[in-house]
């Protein structure tokens, strides 16, 4: 695994099809090595004015496209994209911290099958419905505002511009500051599998600067945001002063339950790994594991040596599973909550705050016991390598701690039988539940309910979610 190759160093911005250069740039660092690779623009609330002038000034001709041949300018933007992936995979790895191996399968590989999965829901999807005497018609709601975060940068904003694009939406895109590098590599992509000039442009910047004037933009139609709940909700309440619609993709504390017929090794280790993917740094992992009673131990013996086991350092070798946080403000917030629930009485059963390497935001697989579950850290996303075990008396018990949080965005069954598992899941309150491990669908609705957000991305879902319906009596 080598640095990135290609040009990391940018001061400008897509607008338009043009590439224009900014006044001013930010540094973006490798959480590994503490070092900066690259450059990106940031962009001034008229750069913002431009862009979305551009998109506005597309969008009429874009909508306008067969849904063909926006799905056929979709699929040459996913060939663009996989004859890019080495150095997709490189940016990512440099500028996530997130593994080889989790960087190739869950931020690049995913994020082109995204966009294949955008062309064909273009290609299939029924724009005109009938309906008794009336002819429904799936219009795109127009110019759209993408914001997308720095823990997966690359599929996100696969997830948010493929169906944006489907829609015959335009789009507007300001990637987190944090990691920008692979949004350049998918806008020189956009031009290289030769979309029309503005409907697609991409404006780096703060998150107070762009991502504010994108949620207030009077030309701005929908505003699809991905990010913490607290950003989340002033994101909506910006748009809503205009009456624009929003999508909201916000945080999670997503329980894995396992029954006491499930295979608790199996179900542990797996509960283990989704909590420390991409270091923790998922929304919808499960960072709560709930086992009966009398098993307690048992499945703290079990996680703790598997949270052990987790090689935890370089993320450019393949033998790594677990790499840094994004930046140092990250580890210490994290470092913090860990020392802060150990201070209340938590159990480290493995890892804990104190550092495993001089260099890099490091922390260490975490696996915190004997809390009470409405504590804050059982409670509060930490979005980190921290998983949290509680024990439970009985599946109605174990319903409850569930879905006692303020969010509901993930969660996970185990048990013997999938009808036992399904039972459970019916009385989750969350938007996905994983029944056995079973494999993750592109195609399935992805999102949150209560303070993990509004609105769906993925599939079918979420193409519709960037429509509007005209309705004609005939």
């Amino acid at each position: 695994m080598n640095a990135p190759q290609t040009d990391t160093y940018r001061d400008d911005a897509l607008i338009g099809g043009a590439w224009v250069q900014a006044t001013a740039t930010d540094d973006v660092e490798n959480p590994a090595t503490e070092t900066v690779i690259g450059t990106s623009a940031l962009c001034d609330g008229s750069m913002v004015d431009a862009a979305v002038t551009a998109a506005r000034k597309a969008g009429r001709g874009w909508a306008l496209t067969p849904a063909a041949a926006r799905a056929d300018a979709l699929a040459a933007l996913a060939r663009a994209l996989r004859s890019m992936r080495d150095e997709l995979v490189d940016v990512t790895v440099a500028e996530v911290g997130v593994s080889v191996v989790n960087a190739r399968a869950w931020h690049v590989d995913l994020a082109i099958e995204l966009i294949e999965s955008a062309s064909a829901n273009a290609r299939n999807y029924d724009f005109e419905q009938e309906l008794g005497n009336s002819l429904l018609l799936r219009k795109p709601v127009g110019v759209v505002a993408c914001i997308t975060p720095w823990n997966y940068p690359l599929y996100q904003l696969a997830a948010k511009v493929g169906p944006a694009l489907a829609a015959g939406c335009t789009v507007v895109l300001k990637p987190a500051a944090l990691a920008p590098l692979s949004s350049y590599l998918f806008a020189e992509a956009t031009i290289a599998a030769g979309l029309p000039e503005g409907v697609f442009n991409l404006v780096p910047g703060a998150g107070s600067v762009v991502g504010s004037a994108l949620a207030t933009h009077p030309d701005v139609d929908l505003v699809s945001f991905t990010g913490s709940t607290a950003v989340g909700r002033q994101v909506g309440a910006d748009a809503a002063a205009q009456l624009k619609r929003v999508c909201l993709e916000l945080g999670g504390k997503s329980s894995s339950i396992v029954c006491e017929d499930a295979d608790l090794k199996s179900a542990v280790e797996a509960s283990v790994d989704s909590a420390m993917l991409n270091s923790g740094q998922t929304c919808s992992a499960w960072t709560r594991l709930l086992v009966p009673a009398h098993r307690y131990e048992e499945a703290l013996a079990i996680a703790g040596d598997h949270a052990n086991s987790l090689v935890v350092g370089d993320p450019q070798s393949e033998a790594t599973d677990v790499g840094p946080l994004i930046s140092a403000k990250q580890r210490n917030d994290v470092a913090g909550v860990i020392d802060a629930a150990i201070a209340r009485g938590a159990r480290a059963v493995a890892g804990g705050s104190s550092r495993p390497s001089e260099k890099g935001h490091f922390v260490r697989p975490t696996i915190l016991a004997d809390l009470d579950p409405s504590d804050p850290a059982s409670q509060s996303e930490i979005f980190g390598p921290v998983l949290v075990v509680h024990p439970y008396n009985g599946e109605t018990e174990a319903i409850e701690i569930a879905n006692g949080t303020p969010y509901g965005l993930g969660g996970a069954v185990w048990a013997g039988t999938e009808a036992r598992a399904l039972g459970i899941a019916r009385q989750l309150d969350t938007g996905q539940v994983d029944i056995n491990g079973a494999a993750f669908n592109p195609e399935a609705p992805f999102g949150g309910w209560k303070a993990s957000g509004m609105g769906r991305e993925l599939g079918v879902a979420g193409l519709e979610e960037y429509t509007e319906i005209t309705a004609v009596q005939r």
